[in-house]
């Protein structure tokens, strides 16, 4: 009996170390609003969608303490439709799945699927709708698919140094042909104070490859953002600039929502964005913004958008929403107005709805 109360007792200071040594949160967004959407084929739609203004989403983040400034870290991401219930897309952890190493002095290094800096650049510097709600720079930029997170990715992240920070990201294409679907980021950024300014780069080669050669050798997409936000106090002011070169640098998210037949996608853009953020009251934020889209290709088929928000806390962790944004497309463009989690299906939406975050 002495013997056996001995091992539990060793037993439970062991398993006290390694709580102590080890931090997972679960964490996560459920978000869920109405959407009225009008302009397109499938005429006026209205219904009750996930993810509106933030994907919903389950995570857990975890650390564990190596000792001398190192530490391990994961994140394992799984996004799903609140108004279902069901998973938003194929695979277990299909939104984020990396694990890796950092340092306080020398940055981190993770492997897995993650954001590409482009991305994070326009969602979290350039977008005052944080590429949410019918207002989301999603809408007009390029940003879908390998363009927002990739598998198989290396990333670095260096520390912050005075204001500056950087990051490196190389995503394996693991295809027969070494260079053939890889991808390649790099993000460097300055934050001071209430000035936040981030250039970003993102190139992802097109080659597929079956035995020794690429089936078909296809330019590369190119995407060069800028970005910056500086907060006044009584108005926050956003600006954000990107180029996009080569198929797939800027698809559009819904290219048949118009016509039968499918909209070529430009392969020569620019992309210009202004918006705003105001506090309104003491729970409140006002939310505007308009993109133009000029593209640079014979067919010439621009598109403009303007959007206006309004975001309200009704705690840390909940608030409601309600937003509008129109689109006007010029010759035979197919830009249609969607949210964070969704295409859309015309040139005019409306959303209202609530978000919690846990």
């Amino acid at each position: 009996m002495k013997k056996t109360l001995i091992s539990i007792a060793v037993l439970g200071a062991m398993s006290n170390v390694a709580l102590a040594q080890t931090n997972v949160t679960i964490y996560g967004i459920v978000d869920a609003g109405l959407v009225s959407e009008r302009g397109g084929k499938a005429g006026n739609v209205t219904k009750v969608s996930s993810g509106v203004g933030s994907a919903s989403r389950i995570g857990f983040r975890g650390t564990e303490d190596l000792g001398g400034g190192l530490s391990a870290v994961f994140v394992l991401e799984s996004g799903f439709a609140a108004d279902t219930g069901v998973g938003d897309a194929a695979g277990l952890f299909q939104r984020q799945s990396y694990v890796g190493l950092s340092s306080k002095t020398a940055g981190s290094v993770t492997l897995g699927r993650q954001y590409t800096p482009a991305y994070l650049t326009l969602a979290t510097v350039a977008d005052p709708f944080a590429a949410g709600l019918a207002g989301s720079a999603k809408n007009l930029f390029g940003a879908s698919g390998g363009n927002v997170r990739f598998s198989n990715a290396v990333n670095y992240k260096s520390p912050n140094v005075n204001g500056f920070s950087g990051e490196f990201q190389y995503g394996v294409g693991e295809q027969a042909e070494s260079n053939a679907g890889r991808q390649l980021g790099l993000g460097v950024g300055y934050e001071n104070k209430g000035l936040n300014v981030r250039v970003a780069y993102n190139n992802r080669n097109n080659d597929t490859a079956t035995g020794l050669a690429p089936v078909v050798n296809r330019d590369s997409a190119r995407t060069t953002i800028v970005a910056a936000n500086y907060n006044f106090n009584v108005v926050k002011a956003f600006a954000a600039y990107s180029k996009d070169k080569g198929p797939g640098s800027s698809p559009l998210p819904n290219a048949t929502a118009y016509t039968a037949t499918a909209v070529a996608a430009s392969n020569d853009s620019d992309t210009v964005l202004v918006g705003a953020t105001a506090p309104i009251g003491a729970a409140g934020t006002l939310i505007a913004s308009y993109i133009r889209k000029d593209d640079n290709e014979v067919a010439n088929r621009d598109a403009n958008q303007w959007a206006l928000g309004y975001s309200h806390a009704l705690s840390k962790r909940t608030s409601s929403y309600v937003a509008y944004a129109k689109i006007k497309n010029k010759r035979g463009a197919s830009y249609t107005v969607g949210n964070n989690s969704e295409a859309g299906s015309g040139d005019k939406a409306f959303n209202v709805g609530v978000k919690h975050m846990f």
